[in-house]
């Protein structure tokens, strides 16, 4: 049977974090390891974990975002003997068979085992979640579509990090994710870094609920978060090679149409021009190794006391 890791990233969000952990203690294949990376919460987030015995703990003394929290977690993860880690926001609920699916998929697929399994994100009423919906592989060669569609799923070339399944292979052959992008980016970066050259599959029977406080996508006038996304495209498209040169010719030209339906759409477009100014400033200079942030975010900041 296959040993399974779940990583969960969660800040300030307690109560949907304690619904997270109870959807994970209740899937029909049970993982072997849970990790929480707590990235510095405020909320009491803290006394909830530690009445939890079912959880390893990876607490962090700065927010290192969601990339800093899945890279800490991750390393945690291969620490263990965990063959596959299984990624989920804290806002996510799985269904019940979610992970047995995801496993399902693994193991049936033929050929090459897949780098990167993607469930189902739907939202509080059922819709599929804009904000997660894994990337179709382009050109993909008849082989991979048949093996994909025997075990009722699709190749995809990217994902996000609510509800991912990856091999451990394939995690130790292309590191981490690069925690600088703090956030936006970050799981496109990482998934298709790892499926630039692997299988991956979407598999629709596995489900995941993702509460967010909204339907929609990140892109929805994103105020001063703008900063981020266009920092971390850049970073991204010059200083990655998750994508191959043609991609990033067919990804850049996408991002700036998306860019331009932000702004058109932008209630506040004067906030939107100075976070992307500040964006491109600050990817002149290329991100900060993982390996550092982490070190960082592991000690706290100055005139503090450790815990």
């Amino acid at each position: 049977m296959t040993s399974v890791t779940a990583v969960v990233v969660t800040y300030d969000r307690r109560d949907l974090l304690a619904e997270c952990l109870d959807a994970i203690a209740a899937q029909t294949s049970a993982a072997s390891r849970v990790i929480v990376v707590d990235n510095a919460s405020t909320d009491g987030t803290d006394a909830l974990l530690a009445d939890r015995d079912d959880v390893d703990v990876v607490a962090l003394a700065q927010n290192t975002g969601g990339a800093g929290g899945f890279a800490a977690g991750i390393a945690s993860a291969l620490d263990g003997a965990a063959e596959a880690i299984w990624l989920l926001d804290d806002d996510t609920i799985p269904e019940p068979d979610a992970l047995a699916e995801l496993l399902r998929a693994r193991d049936g697929c033929p050929g090459r085992r897949p780098a990167v399994l993607a469930s189902r994100v739907v939202w509080t009423d059922g819709r599929d979640h804009p904000m997660n919906t894994p990337r179709t592989r382009p050109r993909a060669t008849r082989e991979e579509i048949d093996a994909a569609a025997s075990v009722g799923g699709r190749p995809i070339r990217s994902a996000s990090f609510v509800s991912i399944l990856l091999d451990r292979e394939a995690v130790e052959a292309v590191g981490l994710p690069v925690a600088a992008y703090f956030l936006w980016n970050d799981d496109f970066e990482y998934t298709t870094r790892l499926l630039r050259d692997r299988p991956g599959l979407a598999v629709p029977t596995s489900v995941a609920v993702h509460k967010t406080r909204v339907f929609g996508s990140t892109d929805a006038d994103p105020g001063e978060r703008f900063f981020y996304e266009v920092r971390n495209k850049i970073w991204m498209f010059t200083r990655s090679d998750s994508l191959a040169p043609v991609e990033k010719v067919l990804y850049g030209g996408a991002t700036l149409n998306r860019w331009a339906h932000t702004f058109q759409g932008s209630a506040n477009r004067g906030v939107l021009v100075e976070a992307a100014g500040r964006g491109v400033a600050a990817a002149r200079q290329p991100p900060a190794p993982t390996a550092e942030v982490l070190t960082q975010a592991a000690t706290p900041p100055t005139g503090l006391a450790s815990p």
